[in-house]
């Protein structure tokens, strides 16, 4: 009889048929959700011009999801450290889903703001839950790399929402746009069957048996037995988890990442809910403004892809400040007339470096908590980041609004880039005592 390490089994393990399937599965949620948020930066031409919206009530229409986004990450990220990440995914699976394909029959801009409020709880519910279950899963020297590379679905389901967009929405309509969000409530049952719990959630359960089965497909090499006995670290289910956010010397990095998370999502927002509508006030038809989101989001994929590759074998930290300067650097150039080709490859920087910095953002948090506070960190920090994510679309339109030239409209949201840059720098920087530095888990996740 052996007593077996769980955290050992999973940081050595070798990439398996298993991991395949936690890769395949949060991925393709992800898809689903990246899907249903960016679909408002594409329907939102076409709704300004039928519903006669101001650029203001359009960019508190666009917000009204990220407002939900902000609970739904807080309020399920705390959620999912108590009833598990599987059902708290299928809870927000569900839920962002229904409502979508029920707001392709709202007739008014009340209508549509509640129910893109409702879905944005699920949409913002998933997302540090995915990135969870993704990160326990993941072997350690492909950790950041599987994370991204998971993440990055969200930049397939916005791409796959912009060129659905160029064709389907001049042709049919707007609406049709949501009515494809039925897609992940058909697929539930197999999303229920094969996406596995957490380790760490079973065996806080007592659920021994179950946690046994996994980890053997985890690692089959190391041929865990019924005998052996399973242990992980000790740790507690805190009643004020978010607290122990700022324990542990983590308080001051903790800072760092809310701030960072609020001007990286401003950013990503902002060009999300208002790129095509500023191509197009720029020269632009449509189809063309249409492709410049496109272009954002295929930049996303390589930037979430490469960036974690990066990651794995330089650091978090340093590939997160090269990102966002290079971020604010690229913004900043959009704003000139430049040939159509220097354009395009502007615009997949800007999407590699924003949309893929939110990606590593996330990738970044998962590895610098504990497990038993990871969900919470991860939703805290989502959740604080939408109220960048709120100020993003509603700075769109007061940019429209005021008629500002071109360029200042791009260099407007290049500020916030900056801004990250100084903060990420800063993570990990200790103002703690002494005895706080000896936290072996939040050390190795810092040298990051």
């Amino acid at each position: 009889m052996r007593n077996i390490d769980v955290n050992d089994v999973i940081d050595n393990a070798t990439f398996t048929r298993f991991h395949w399937q936690v890769l395949f599965w949060c991925t393709l949620i992800i898809i689903f959700d990246g899907y249903d948020l960016v679909i408002y930066g594409v329907v939102l031409p076409l709704l300004m011009e039928q519903w006669n919206l101001s650029p203001y009530v359009a960019g508190l229409l666009g917000s009204s999801a990220l407002f939900g986004m902000m609970f739904g990450a807080m309020g399920f990220g705390m959620l999912s450290d108590r009833l598990g990440r599987k059902k708290t995914i299928l809870m927000c699976v569900v839920l962002f889903s229904l409502t979508t394909v029920i707001n392709g029959f709202a007739t008014t801009p009340w209508q549509f703001g509640i129910l893109r409020f409702i879905a944005g709880l699920g949409i913002g519910g998933v997302m540090p839950n995915v990135v969870s279950l993704m990160s326990e899963y993941s072997p350690q020297k492909s950790r950041s790399t599987l994370v991204a590379l998971m993440f990055s679905g969200y930049a397939v389901g916005g791409m796959m929402s912009a060129g659905l967009g160029i064709w389907i929405v001049p042709n049919f309509g707007w609406e049709i746009m949501f009515y494809l969000a039925v897609v992940p409530l058909l697929m539930l049952p197999l999303i229920m069957k094969f996406l596995p719990e957490s380790v760490a959630f079973l065996m806080a359960q007592k659920r021994e048996g179950e946690a046994r089965s996994i980890l053997q497909k985890v690692a089959p090499v190391r041929q865990i037995s019924e005998m052996d006995t399973l242990s992980v670290p000790l740790t507690t289910v805190s009643k004020a988890p978010v607290l122990e956010l700022f324990r542990g010397g983590r308080a001051f990095s903790t800072a760092m990442f809310w701030i960072a998370f609020f001007c990286c999502l401003l950013m990503v927002y902002a060009l999300g809910s208002w790129l095509p509508k500023l191509m197009s006030l720029a020269g632009y038809e449509l189809s063309s403004s249409l492709m410049f989101l496109m272009v954002l989001n295929i930049g996303a994929i390589f930037g979430a892809v490469g960036g974690g590759w990066l990651a794995d074998r330089l650091s978090l930290r340093t590939v997160l400040v090269t990102f966002f300067i290079l971020a604010s650097v690229s913004l900043v150039m959009l704003g000139y007339e430049s040939p159509m080709w220097f354009l395009y490859t502007l615009m997949g920087i800007a999407g590699a470096t924003t949309i893929g910095s939110q990606i590593l953002l996330y990738a970044y948090v998962a590895q610098y908590y504990p497990t038993n506070i990871r969900s919470t960190g991860l939703g805290w920090a989502s959740g604080i980041g939408r109220n960048g994510a709120i100020v993003g679309p509603i700075i769109g339109g007061t940019l429209l609004a005021l008629a500002l030239p071109h360029q200042m409209n791009f260099l407007a949201l290049a500020i916030p880039g900056a801004i990250a840059t100084v903060a990420i720098a800063l993570v990990g920087r200790r103002f703690a005592s002494a005895p706080a530095r000896e936290n072996a888990e939040v050390s190795l996740a810092t040298s990051n």
